[in-house]
């Protein structure tokens, strides 16, 4: 597998190359977000508070000698910039960098930037072309928009918790951080879509992101069964509310999965596993059939299925067209020969860390794909350059702000 950091002819430039980002977000909506852009050649500065930084640098175990494995999840390709701009002479130092980038990206709550002069209407003003990405649990707007917003927060209140569990037991959240990266990817999906818009009009907007309303967003098809019924959905443990057989199925050796998604897949299902007969009664002709039959259908089709290893039967309907898969632990597929073809994981060297893997872009653009670059950040590794590069302040000044405390 080629590693990132591994020598060879320069990639060609990613589709953001030449945007600056100036990164004020932390934790991992904003991070995620920041992190899609970099990937995509982007140039990101990741402001960071003095001495401490990021909280999810301190998020752990495990750790990689000192280097949070949390942290490094979503911060690579950035420059670290350690800076306190609550203070006056910080925030003079972040106006400037603001002065020169593309978009800023922020993820906190609701009026706190605006109380320090750097909410969207005050940098808007002094930079009309800026893009302004605000990130948060409830919106910039609204009755609920001064409400914390944490992930399972957010999924409990936008209904993804209701639907996600066994049909007997207890509500259950995702076993990631959905409402966070979803809201990542809307984001960085907005800010281009604004870029796009500045190139044509030459001004700059707000990009408003709802951890809420991104999760809202997925109950898609659970939203328009409320729609129609007027009875929220239940939930169903595996199974599908309109599609059957799609559930988790024992094996001999162990779980798999089947999705069934059509009457022709469904005949081909009951071929394979010798069951001919269940395509032939009426109560499983069609879909709907299938649908409103769909305990009775369980219990002709589990003990066929118990009869053979899951990867028999994955290998045999496969074959035959009938979509299915192992379920399998996060190391299994980690080491997926077809996600390891893809680029999905991928080696890289951290200066503190040393050998570390982290995940691929899964993004794939044949002209101007994106990179993985450079390893997440040591806290401030990028300070006293970029002020000096960016800023032209003399290494005696950036020594005073050291002092002093401002960086």
């Amino acid at each position: 597998m080629p590693s990132p950091d591994s020598s060879g002819p320069s990639p060609a430039p990613g589709p953001l190359a030449g945007v600056t980002v100036v990164d004020l977000t932390r934790v991992l909506s904003g991070p995620y977000c920041t992190m899609l852009l970099a990937d995509m050649g982007a140039r990101v500065i990741k402001i960071e508070q003095p001495g401490r930084g990021d909280e999810t640098r301190t998020w752990g175990p495990p750790f990689l000698d000192g280097e949070s494995a949390y942290f490094l999840s979503i911060n690579r390709n950035k420059e670290s910039v350690t800076l306190d701009f609550k203070r006056p002479e910080g925030r003079r130092l972040l106006e400037r960098l603001i002065d020169g980038a593309d978009v800023v990206v922020e993820n906190f709550q609701p009026g706190t930037l605006d109380r320090l002069g750097l909410g969207y209407g005050d940098l808007s003003a002094r930079v009309p072309r800026l893009v302004y990405c605000s990130i948060s649990g409830f919106g910039q707007a609204g009755p609920g928009r001064d409400r914390p917003g944490y992930d399972m927060v957010i999924q409990a209140e936008g209904g993804l918790m209701s639907i996600t569990g066994p049909a007997d037991g207890p509500p259950c959240r995702l076993g990631v951080a959905v409402a966070d990266i979803l809201a990542g990817i809307f984001a960085a999906h907005g800010i281009v879509l604004a870029l796009l818009a500045r190139a044509r009009t030459g001004r700059g907007q707000l990009v408003d992101v709802a951890m809420l309303d991104a999760i809202l967003s997925l109950l898609s098809y659970q939203a328009s069964l409320f729609f129609a019924t007027g009875r929220s959905p239940r939930r169903m443990g595996n199974r599908h509310p309109t599609i059957a057989p799609y559930d988790t199925f024992e094996a001999w050796d162990g779980e798999f999965v089947l999705a069934v998604g059509n009457d022709e897949q469904f005949r081909r299902f009951c071929d394979v596993i010798g069951e001919a007969r269940i395509a032939e009664d009426p109560r499983f002709e069609t879909n709907p059939d299938r649908v409103t039959n769909c305990d009775a259908l369980r219990a002709l089709v589990a003990p066929a299925l118990a009869r053979r290893s899951r990867d028999e039967w994955i290998a045999a309907l496969t074959g035959a067209g009938v979509p299915c898969g192992s379920v399998r632990e996060v190391g299994d597929a980690l080491t997926d020969p077809q996600l390891l073809a893809r680029e999905m994981v991928r080696d890289m060297t951290h200066p503190s860390a040393g050998p570390i893997r982290l995940l691929g872009i899964p993004i794939k653009l044949s002209e101007t794909p994106g990179a993985i670059t450079s390893p997440p950040p040591r806290l401030g590794e990028h300070t006293a350059r970029v002020l000096r590069d960016d800023l032209g302040l003399s290494e005696r000044e950036i020594e005073g702000l050291e002092g002093a405390g401002t960086i």
